[in-house]
């Protein structure tokens, strides 16, 4: 790809990002995505097809730069669901893509499901090695609850704000989540090493 294409994708890509996020599949407007970007809306249609498409390029970027950011530790499944919030305290844009894909598509297949369900089926197949046993709904339910808990608290700022106080997004407020949540992840595994 000459530098010039890679530039202008890179940057329809950016400002797609952030159109998304703002107002989710539907809201999102092809011209303010190219007026962000400063490149011709043309180049939206000739690089990715149509608004749905370069919606699931934006996703698809976020979501791999999650798998590249996020991994598993060796030695503790809790720092991974630990890092998970990192990431979406650094990058809250991927939720808010993830909730308007929601909205969008309800319950319906989402253009790259297959390459999801394959990407989680290693993370569950890695969480399941660390503790000792083998992948099953049980695991996977786990698993889907902690990476649930971990994303919530970003998902719904306003909870946190009205139930943990106006300081919620303070350093010391993350910090003490992030504590509790590494806390919360390793008494859940005992418990279901336990059962």
């Amino acid at each position: 790809m000459p530098p010039d294409t890679a530039r202008t994708r890179a940057k329809l890509l950016d400002a797609a990002r952030a159109e998304f996020a703002e107002h989710g599949i539907a809201g999102a407007r092809v011209d303010r995505i190219a007026l962000r970007a400063g490149v011709n809306k043309e180049r939206i249609y000739a690089y990715f097809g149509n608004k749905e498409q370069l919606f699931q390029h934006v996703l698809t970027e976020s979501l791999q730069e999650l798998n590249t950011v996020v991994t598993m530790p060796n030695d503790d499944p809790a720092e991974y669901i630990a890092q998970v919030y990192d990431f979406y305290c650094a990058r809250p844009e991927l939720l808010r893509l993830l909730v308007w894909e929601a909205l969008y598509y309800g319950h319906d297949p989402v253009p790259d499901e297959e390459r999801r369900v394959t990407s989680y089926a290693a993370k569950l197949q890695e969480f399941a090695d660390h503790l000792g046993v083998k992948p099953s709904p049980d695991v996977a339910q786990l698993l889907y609850s902690l990476i649930g808990v971990a994303a919530w608290q970003q998902t719904m700022p306003q909870m946190s704000r009205v139930l943990l106080g106006a300081d919620s997004e303070s350093e010391e407020a993350r910090a003490n989540r992030r504590k509790h949540l590494i806390e919360f992840t390793r008494a859940s595994i005992a418990s279901m090493k336990q059962s």
